[in-house]
């Protein structure tokens, strides 16, 4: 069976027809090479799909990727990226960040773009370490650690360091910060996120970051 992949036939696609077809369509299809995945990040609306067909999404695009397909989420538009994360729900995000690969690959995809975004002329001549332990993960937090040096930022996904300050939050409270849809002095205010250590840099750091608006 012949899929269409072009961009008109995809935008045509209801969420249910979309992930059908993506879970069916082969990653080596040479149709592939022609769809851009910034076209499929235009057509998803999260407001419009229930709470697992998101995150039945973001697998179905993730399996290509593995695939070899060039449909891996570091490809899509910073604004794109965004606007699907800010506009899902709560129980949205919480259904892809319990599902074990796709929470990894989402968070990773965060933090990868936070070393992308960050604002060197901003930091000056800054050196800090600040460890993320985002709650709820599989074998408890998902520990990743930011490293604030020679006006850049490097990320790591265990610790090398001793931090100047250490944040806990849950993947929701994260993924809005880091898609500027949360302001970190008010989920601190609210319980939401704890840090130990300097507290005042911490509440600072998002700003070290040119946070794409969705």
């Amino acid at each position: 069976m012949t899929i269409d992949l072009t961009t008109e036939a995809i935008a045509k696609l209801d969420p249910q027809e979309l992930i059908s077809t993506l879970r069916q369509v082969d990653p080596g299809d040479p149709a592939l090479k022609d769809v851009d995945i910034d076209v499929i990040a235009r057509g998803i609306d999260p407001k419009k799909l229930g709470r697992d067909e998101f995150a039945d999404l973001l697998d179905a695009l993730g399996a290509l990727a593995d695939g070899g397909a060039d449909l891996d989420l570091a490809e899509m538009d910073p604004q794109n990226f965004a606007r699907i994360i800010s506009r899902a729900s709560k129980d949205q995000v919480e259904a892809v960040t319990s599902r074990p690969g796709l929470r990894e690959r989402v968070l990773d995809e965060v933090f990868r773009r936070m070393e992308a975004h960050f604002r060197s002329e901003r930091a000056g001549a800054t050196r800090a370490v600040v460890h993320f332990r985002l709650t709820g993960g599989f074998d408890g937090d998902d520990v990743y650690e930011a490293i604030i040096e020679d006006a850049a930022c490097t990320i790591n996904k265990e610790e090398t360091r001793d931090p100047r300050a250490v944040v806990t939050l849950g993947p929701v409270e994260f993924l809005k910060l880091a898609t500027g849809n949360a302001s970190a002095p008010v989920l601190f205010m609210t319980g939401k996120l704890k840090v130990k250590g300097d507290l005042g840099f911490a509440a600072g750091f998002m700003s070290l970051f040119n946070i794409p608006k969705a």
